[in-house]
């Protein structure tokens, strides 16, 4: 007699089918598909009834450890089960509570193949060891359990996963014989030394969630393997699915399905590098990885045999039995073969020094640039990877020689994305410029070269300062821009403080020597010729210049309030008084002995005399001093 329960689940897939229980055992189908479960009544030993989030749950232990679910059952059903168990497989249905408190803080539990958490001796949740990618240790006291992905490719529309828990573990626990890993403490503490309770659970998730494979599974192993990215040596154990990374403190499971790309690349004449770049990074503490980078020697060379049968071997693509060739070549070969991907070598591009890589600097880290065929490859502690068609232009700059030596030694390059953001890479010699630009011309991708303003702007000023030394024999201020000096600002408070200033804030536009005196006046030309030690910024109106200037501006600076209805003009071509280091009061009119010397109508002026003092650009306070 057959009995039968309608619209119940399997596990946690979506499908509904028929749950069917008789003398011979148990069986599940999908109403739509071919799914189906079938337990035989001799494998039977256990039953437990729960409530799930789909009403309640019958778990079934079987003779081999393993457990099998179903989910839709009614409150009503469980007399049913529990008469039907009992009856034919002489099994007793035990009912299993679940705490609904909603703490998070309790005790966990190992149950076979589960880790359960308990509040209160109530099952919380529930975690299958068997997902479990990895643990690592995060601090003292907080350890991560990370979960592989059910798919390499999950559907579209499937449900959520599980990806990451952490558990905070306080206290320390003594590791000894017949001591329980999961306790804070054991009775036999002389037996064994005291480690962190965190360490002691980490240890045992690892134990625990084994690989779910015997040691005989295992294809080939590689000792010792220097990794650079994430840093440190580990052994790399090769298994038909997936391979595992076993540090000293970190181990790694990956699925060869979230490897993305694999990279052969010569790091040097003594070195090649091969690199993993990953879907799903690993995580070390805080810092994810999506990148594996491992270093070979050039010369060394490895003997290996894998423990496969050669049916198996092939069918895998360019897999061979037995090797003996250099350790890279037989680690990327195998890697190659299981991961079904292809590897990614260097192409065609070279530098001045016959190499495919570029040094560079990414922020504040060094690496090398790899030009590849359909890629830009910045290795590097985080190495960073850049499409080619997802480049919508590459900007150098700093090409020219007139920032200085360095800027002549080296350039910059700006990479911008069409998907946003950049990329600036800088400190790269200069002579890698030329193949540089003709690599990216041959794969089309748009250049820009970006002139810096600093070098206008230098050049500018070169040209200006020439000529007027040409024009005098003697070096003459520059007139005033917008952008010139940084003391702008002051001058132009200089100015405005004074009331009876004879020149108009128009007239600093003038290309005459009107111009030049008004322009004095503000201030601006002391400022400009302060470096050269000048006196007191502001000078009076004259009448012609002088035909040989002793003095500067200091010696303008007492006709500083001068007469406003007396401004006189000269051409723009003649020279400006010769300035002195330090000016004094009773000799600063000796310079123009044709212009008529004015009593000061001002002697302390109102704001001048803060405005000096707070300028420390200006020699106003020298000439105060006296």
């Amino acid at each position: 007699m057959t009995t039968q329960f309608d619209k119940i689940y399997h596990s946690l897939a979506p499908e509904v089918g028929k749950f069917r229980i008789a003398v011979s055992g148990m069986a599940w189908k999908a109403e739509e598909g071919e799914q189906m479960v079938a337990m035989q009544a001799s494998d039977i030993k256990w039953a437990q009834w729960i409530r799930v989030a789909r009403n309640h749950q019958l778990r079934v232990g079987l003779k081999d450890r393993s457990k099998e679910t179903f989910d839709g059952f009614v409150r009503e059903d469980h007399d049913r089960l529990a008469h039907l168990l009992k009856q034919h497989f002489s099994v007793t249905l035990e009912t299993k509570e679940v705490s609904f408190k909603g703490w998070n803080w309790g005790v966990t539990d190992f149950q076979g193949q589960d880790l359960a958490f308990l509040v209160s001796n109530k099952t919380a949740f529930e975690l299958p060891l068997a997902h479990v990618a990895n643990s690592n240790i995060a601090g003292r006291t907080e350890v991560s359990l990370e979960f592989a992905p059910r798919s390499a490719k999950p559907p579209r529309n499937g449900p959520d996963e599980l990806a990451e828990i952490r558990f905070y573990v306080p206290g320390t626990h003594t590791k000894g014989r017949g001591s329980d890993a999961g306790s804070d403490k054991s009775d036999n503490e002389d037996d064994g030394e005291e480690i962190s309770a965190a360490q002691a659970f980490h240890d045992l998730v690892k134990e625990k969630a084994e690989l779910g494979q015997v040691s005989g599974d295992i294809i080939l192993s590689f000792d010792e393997v220097n990794v650079l990215t994430p840093r440190g040596r580990y052994d790399v154990d090769m298994y038909p699915e997936f391979l595992r990374l076993r540090g000293r403190t970190y181990d790694y499971k990956i699925m060869y399905g979230s490897i993305s790309k694999l990279f052969l690349l010569p790091k040097d004449d003594l070195h090649v590098l091969f690199i993993l770049g990953l879907s799903v990074p690993i995580r070390q503490g805080q810092t994810r990885y999506q990148y594996l980078v491992m270093q070979f020697n050039r010369e060394e060379e490895i003997t290996a045999e894998l423990n496969m049968a050669e049916e198996e071997i092939a069918k895998y693509d360019r897999l061979k039995k037995n090797y003996e060739d250099p350790t890279y070549e037989v680690v990327s070969g195998v890697f190659r073969a299981l991961s079904k991907k292809k590897i990614i070598g260097a192409g065609s591009f070279q530098s001045r020094t016959g190499h495919p890589s570029l040094k560079a600097n990414l922020k504040a880290v060094q690496g090398d640039l790899f030009l590849l065929e359909k890629y830009i490859f910045f290795v590097s502690k985080q190495p960073t990877l850049i499409e080619l068609s997802d480049i919508h232009q590459v900007v150098f700059s700093r090409l020219g020689a007139g920032m200085g030596a360095t800027a002549a030694r080296t350039f910059d390059v700006k990479i911008v994305l069409k998907s946003g953001g950049d990329f600036t890479f800088t400190s790269l010699n200069k002579e890698e410029h030329e193949p540089f630009n003709a690599y990216l011309v041959e794969k089309k991708v748009k250049t820009k070269n970006e002139l810096m303003e600093g070098e206008l702007l230098l050049a500018e000023d070169e040209d200006e300062e020439m000529q007027s030394v040409a024009s005098s024999g003697e070096e003459v201020p520059k007139p005033r821009r917008g952008d010139d000096e940084d003391d702008d600002s002051e001058e132009d408070e200089d100015f405005q403080a004074s009331d009876t200033d004879s020149g108009s804030p128009t007239d600093t536009d003038s290309d005459d020597d009107g111009g030049q005196t008004a322009s004095d006046a503000s201030g601006d030309r002391d400022l400009m010729k302060s470096a050269k030690g000048k006196g007191k910024g502001k000078a009076a109106p004259k009448k012609k210049a002088p035909a040989k200037p002793k003095k500067g501006k200091a010696d303008e600076s007492d006709a500083d309030d001068d007469d406003d209805d007396k401004p006189k003009k000269k051409a723009a071509s003649k020279p400006k008084p010769k300035p002195k280091a330090k000016a004094k009061d009773d000799d600063a009119m000796d310079v123009d002995e044709e212009e008529r010397p004015k009593a000061k109508p001002k002697p302390k002026p109102k704001a001048k005399a803060k405005d000096d003092e707070e300028g420390p650009a200006k020699k106003k306070v020298k000439v105060k001093a006296d």
